[in-house]
């Protein structure tokens, strides 16, 4: 099959698109999550002043935990209908890209800065605009470190687990192998990166912080996992329609052997 014709194959491009999506989601994730955000202010509430392993105050997320149920939806999706060998894909590629992402913004950092550009951003309370710069995309290697080997690690223990309950239930419960998946890998990889990134790096944080923020990372990624459960179905719903309810049959019991 020829390179235009193979294009022509509905199957490919979709599988093309979801990878693309899915590599921008992990991308973006990975970049912002520099930013820690608190949950009540954010919604204009008071504090819930919440005591978890000894912590209290507000409740604090990564700026990345809003991307991240997206990248579920994907990799449960791309599990569904291109089996293991395409999460295994999308997953390298997508540390690839990351990597590549980061070592460029660690030359642009090195760039030295227009004596202008350093202060254009004085009235809006930026006095320093290239210090600014590199203490948001010049996140440290522990925690670039740390993004990386939780995220592939957490994507091959997805994929494991998600064909595991799939030869156990069959195609019935799409729901309990995608929360379930979810739920195991988010475990690793919520405790993983934070641990990496910030009780080993240079922060020291205590075992308590540690718990407390991973804790309420996890617990954050799961509820969202479950309430986008019906999107799971009509992402389903959609590509069964796009492709054929033969052609996604057949992608499926190929996914699944």
């Amino acid at each position: 099959m020829t390179m235009p014709r193979l294009l022509e194959d509905r199957a490919v491009r979709l599988f093309i698109g979801l990878a693309a999506f899915f590599c921008v989601n992990a991308a973006l994730a990975e970049f912002i999550g520099v930013k820690i955000f608190a949950l009540e202010d954010t919604l204009g509430i008071a504090p819930l002043n919440w005591n978890l392993f000894g912590q209290t105050g507000s409740l604090s997320f990564t700026a990345g935990t809003l991307l991240w149920p997206i990248v579920f939806i994907l990799t449960d999706t791309i599990n569904e209908f291109f089996g293991s060998r395409g999460v295994r894909f999308i997953s390298w590629l997508a540390v690839g890209l990351i990597g590549y992402g980061f070592v460029f913004a660690f030359a642009a950092i090195a760039l030295v800065p227009a004596g202008w550009w350093v202060t254009a951003a004085q009235s809006q309370g930026v006095p320093d605009y290239q210090a600014a710069f590199a203490a948001i995309f010049g996140q440290g290697l522990w925690t670039i470190g740390g993004s990386l080997v939780a995220f592939l690690v957490g994507q091959l223990i997805d994929v494991a687990v998600f064909h595991r309950i799939r030869r156990a239930t069959g195609e019935k419960h799409v729901w309990l192998r995608a929360t379930g998946s979810t739920a195991v890998s988010q475990l690793v990889d919520s405790f993983v990166v934070i641990y990496i990134a910030f009780v080993i790096g240079p922060q020291h944080w205590p075992l308590s912080l540690f718990l407390a923020v991973s804790t309420v990372n996890y617990v954050y990624k799961i509820l969202f996992a479950v309430v986008l459960i019906p999107l799971l179905y009509l992402m389903r719903r959609w590509i069964t329609g796009y492709l054929g309810a033969a052609r996604a049959e057949e992608l499926r019991l190929q996914a699944a052997g």
